[in-house]
């Protein structure tokens, strides 16, 4: 590795901006002797240790396929349109690199064919949105819609025309061999790296063995970058989830097929009629209605109640349990509730679907798979509904106009342990943030790591002369009403002193959309909206336009890099707790309370350390970097736990004032 990444070195003689970094020899060594000798290694490296080259040189070293995992879309790219390219021009072999994502995010060719015979748009602007992805599709190489990067992100039509494992024909399809599906897996194949990010590698890891079969080539080494985003991205494919669009998906495809015998056909309809009429009925259960409100409450712990507008629910996660569906009389007889006879309805109802697909006489391949996702939803309603299996948490969440349950498991540990740490030669788990207070224990716990190498790398760059952090005097609480207009005046007055150039960051959608409307019309550079377009497109104009200024929420917390002066300053709103109420969060904190521990300051407290530190760390990405870290969360001075987010930050000068936080660039 020090001839590799050493003076006079293989790196040194290529890289136009080499620097000599002992940490990344340190990590790439340590790195080799994992993928050499098998195990894991927890390696936390400060931003400008070069992490992705100390883990990539001795994968290839490697000589096996080695999985790359990384938290965002962003970093996934940035790896193969990037470091790849890179090292594939001065590594003396030849290698091959593929990268692979969730299967929505690929349009399906049989799909989009069939869409034109299908009224799927909303309004006029879409027609010309359709027209231009159908043009796209027919000349590009990958299908990955990220290439659209001057389409809107909500793109309504999208569902139905992406490729999804549960709509998937597989070789029964007309355009299999033209399919992106089939080119990128068979890419993978031959390939020696293979960069997922962790929502493909996790569902991949919970498929395997089911009847959907595994997504990623075979494999005996992973290296995990971002890795500190693990327990999350697991625990949301280590549980089952069914919502109203995914019944509605159900019905709509099935009410395509085209069934020749009119016996059947009559059926067929006369099943998704009453399959509809059922599903109105047991999702009305869950918006509605003091009794279901007291119903929805159930025990769960730290439950603040819905908030609702009407009648109705907003937006939101409330915790449920089988009392929801089944309670016990004055008699102690367990009966039905109004929203079990409504669940037993639509199970009949499914059944009934599933009856009649299989009637089919000389059935197109749709049937086939139709069957299959109906037998499925009717398990993991069944799974959700009785809430038996102990462990999980059942909880429901409205986002619009959608309606989902989900039985999410609370502690994934053990799972990781039998599924991946225990099943996987060798396990690189890697990132800037993965230590709160010196120590791994806390990422060790939450993922079921017994044993490994661990190495804390500190950054490679001068935050003392580089950076300087900016805690404003006299801010409000930040649950009061008064914060947002305390926080407003003091991001105008930064900005005006670091002339724009900056991310203001938020732990909610909502607050991002309410500060962003108040500032815009205060400050005079150019002020983007993380949605307002793809993220990359997004991130690429904010770095082409001088004096930007990015308002954005969790995806631009990590996995960003922009270097030099477009961005100059970072400005953290709150402190990035997880919401108290979350059911997940909620079911955490209780478990770790009711087995003797503090969930404040083992769960609560370290979680929100690793978030902070990744947002920070966008600042300084280079040497010559300058730039101003706020944090305007008051609580960070007055409490007592401030203290540890403070010792977790790198060093670098603290002041109060505006005028030396701007003196940084003098």
């Amino acid at each position: 590795m020090e001839e590799v990444f050493g003076p006079g070195g293989l790196i040194a003689r290529h890289h136009p901006n080499y620097e000599y970094r002992p940490g990344q020899v340190e990590m790439a060594e340590a790195v080799n002797q994992t993928l050499t000798g098998g195990g894991a290694a927890l390696i936390e490296a400060g931003t400008g240790t070069g992490k992705t080259l100390a883990y990539l040189i001795p994968a290839l070293a490697s000589r096996e396929r080695v999985i790359v995992s990384t938290a965002t879309k962003n970093l996934q790219e940035q790896l193969y349109k990037k470091d790849i390219p890179f090292l594939q021009q001065i590594i003396p072999r030849q290698f091959h690199a593929t990268y692979m994502k969730g299967r929505s995010n690929y349009v399906c060719l049989h799909r989009l064919k069939k869409a034109d015979e299908t009224p799927i748009l909303d309004g006029l602007k879409e027609v010309d949105y359709f027209d231009e992805v159908r043009r796209w599709a027919a000349v590009s190489e990958t299908g990955d819609r990220a290439e659209l990067e001057d389409l809107p992100e909500d793109l309504s039509f999208w569902p139905h025309i992406d490729a999804r494992a549960d709509i998937c024909l597989g070789q029964k399809c007309p355009e299999f061999e033209a399919c992106f599906i089939t080119k990128m897996r068979q890419q993978a194949i031959e390939s020696d790296i293979v960069i997922v990010n962790h929502h493909l590698f996790f569902a991949d890891l919970a498929l395997r063995g089911g009847d959907y079969g595994g997504v990623l080539p075979e494999y005996s080494t992973v290296i995990f970058d971002e890795a500190h985003e693990l327990e999350d991205v697991a625990a949301s494919y280590f549980g089952s989830s069914v919502s109203n669009y995914r019944i509605a998906d159900l019905m709509e495809d099935a009410g395509k097929l085209v069934i020749t015998a009119p016996d059947q056909a009559s059926e067929m309809n006369k099943a998704l009629a009453r399959l509809a009429q059922r599903s109105d009925m047991f999702w009305l259960t869950f918006q509605s209605g003091d009794r279901n409100q007291a119903l929805l409450e159930g025990n769960s712990p730290g439950y603040r109640g819905p908030e609702r507008t009407g009648r109705n629910w907003q937006d939101g996660r409330n915790t449920i349990d089988s009392s929801f569906f089944l309670r016990a009389d004055r008699e102690g007889e367990y009966r039905p509730t109004a929203a079990g006879e409504a669940y037993m309805a639509l199970t009949t109802a499914i059944d009934r679907v599933i009856a009649a697909l299989a009637l089919v006489k000389d059935p197109p391949p749709e049937v086939e798979n139709i069957g299959r996702r109906a037998e499925s939803l009717k398990f993991d309603l069944e799974f959700i509904v009785t809430a038996s299996e102990q462990g999980f948490v059942y909880w429901v969440e409205r986002r619009g106009r959608g309606v989902f349950l989900h039985a999410t498991p609370i502690d994934v540990s053990g799972i990781l342990e039998d599924r991946l740490f225990e099943n996987v030669r060798s396990v690189v788990l890697t990132s800037a943030t993965m230590t709160a207070g010196g120590s791994f224990s806390f990422i060790k716990g939450r993922l079921g790591i017994r044993e490994a190498r661990e190495l804390i790398i500190e950054s490679h760059f001068d935050f003392e002369n580089q950076a300087v952090l900016y805690l404003p005097e006299r801010m409000p609480d930040p649950r009061s009403r008064e914060f947002l207009d305390a926080s407003v005046e003091q991001i105008v007055q930064i900005l005006e002193a670091t002339s724009g150039r900056a991310f203001v960051l938020f732990t909610s959608v909502a607050s991002m959309r309410e500060t962003y409307e108040r500032v815009k019309d205060q400050v005079e550079f150019p002020v983007l909206l993380q949605g307002q377009a793809s993220k990359a497109g997004i991130l690429d104009r904010f770095r082409k336009t001088s004096g930007a200024v990015l308002f954005a929420t969790s995806s631009f917390w990590q996995g960003v890099d922009v270097q030099g002066e477009a961005l100059s300053c970072v400005i953290i709103s709150k402190l990035p707790f997880a919401v108290p109420s979350d059911p997940i969060v909620a079911a955490r904190q209780k478990y770790i309370d009711d087995q003797g521990g503090s969930s404040f300051y083992e769960y609560s407290v370290p979680e929100a350390i690793i978030a902070l530190k990744q947002g920070l760390g966008r600042l300084i990405r280079s040497k010559n970097d300058r730039g101003v870290l706020s944090i305007l969360d008051p609580r960070v001075r007055t409490k007592s736990y401030g203290r540890l987010f403070l010792q977790s930050l790198p060093p670098c000068h603290i002041t109060k004032q505006i005028k030396d936080a701007a003196a940084i660039f003098e």
